[in-house]
């Protein structure tokens, strides 16, 4: 029998494209809040003896967590062999240390939730900065699908004599690996956050930029104030209008206006959150993921 993929909140061009590629069914369900602010969920397709996936976008994750996690007991409650998280976005990795006293690390809370109500996950470039790999802080089978590859043929196709820049030491891990895949040459700057919203940055070198299109990287926008202060200094030194590409644009502020106001040429996003700047689509990527840890999981289940 083919696996069951249900729809929480996600985009319905990423829902189609992962479950083509994930080779499932498309389960049908009612997810809505009643007046008082909880959820209703109902699965309307039978669960019973499947093995199942959930798509759920996880950027707004106080809001979506709740119905997430409803989700995952209802569908065991109806008899579900397994139940895995395609979570495109995974929230809460920036928290990876104690910065101040009485904080916890709320990466691996939040994981722990994770690993508690789900039989697998799949996601995308989850922030890992001081955790070296996603199996330190998630105890079930996961992949995480890297969308470097697909940056760098975006890249290929649509500019002319890039130069890639990671506004911080973080974005080393991605630049670096997409400059290389496109077969350009890269910088990465040094960055002060000095608030929520409010950073300092090394000055990139005029002459690396001069007779080139920066291409600014990172892995997350949200307020967006790295990226902003970065293309601000390139426009002040008469470098080419920047473009500015993001895996996850969760986009907590105007970002998307000031960024266009302080002279960026374009911003583009992978579409793991949906929004009208998604560009480079990782539903293929992530549904043969899927499809792979869904395949594993119900192999074990029959010889156990």
């Amino acid at each position: 029998m083919e696996p069951l993929l249900f729809n929480l909140n996600a985009a319905d061009d990423l829902f189609a494209g992962v479950s083509d590629f994930l080779g499932g069914e498309p389960g049908r369900m009612t997810l809505r809040d009643f007046p008082d602010g909880e959820s209703y969920l109902r699965f309307e397709t039978d669960c019973a003896h499947r093995h199942v996936a959930l798509l759920c976008s996880l950027d707004r994750p106080n809001a979506r967590t709740i119905p997430l996690l409803l989700a995952s007991g209802i569908l065991r409650d109806l008899g579900a062999e397994s139940v895995g998280l395609i979570a495109p976005y995974l929230p809460y990795m920036r928290q990876d240390k104690v910065f101040h006293d009485g904080e916890g690390i709320t990466a691996r809370h939040y994981a722990n939730l994770i690993s508690t109500h789900f039989d697998w996950l799949v996601t995308v470039d989850p922030h890992l900065h001081r955790i070296a790999a996603l199996d330190e802080i998630v105890a079930i089978p996961n992949r995480v699908v890297q969308s470097a590859p697909l940056l760098a043929d975006w890249v290929v196709r649509n500019v002319n004599k890039a130069v890639l820049i990671g506004p911080d030491s973080e974005s080393r891990q991605w630049v670096s690996v997409v400059a290389g895949a496109a077969q350009a040459p890269f910088l990465i700057l040094e960055k002060e956050r000095l608030g929520d919203r409010q950073v300092r940055l090394s000055e990139p070198d005029a002459e690396i930029a001069a007779d080139q299109v920066p291409v600014l990287i990172d892995d997350i926008v949200s307020t967006g104030r790295t990226l902003l202060a970065t293309v601000e200094h390139l426009v002040g030194i008469g470098a080419a209008a920047p473009i500015c590409i993001a895996v996850h644009g969760v986009f907590a502020d105007s970002v998307t206006r000031e960024l266009g106001d302080a002279g960026a040429a374009r911003l583009v996003t992978c579409n793991t959150i949906a929004h009208p700047t998604n560009g480079i689509d990782v539903s293929a990527l992530i549904g043969a993921a899927a499809g792979e840890l869904m395949r594993s999981v119900a192999s074990t289940s029959q010889d156990a």
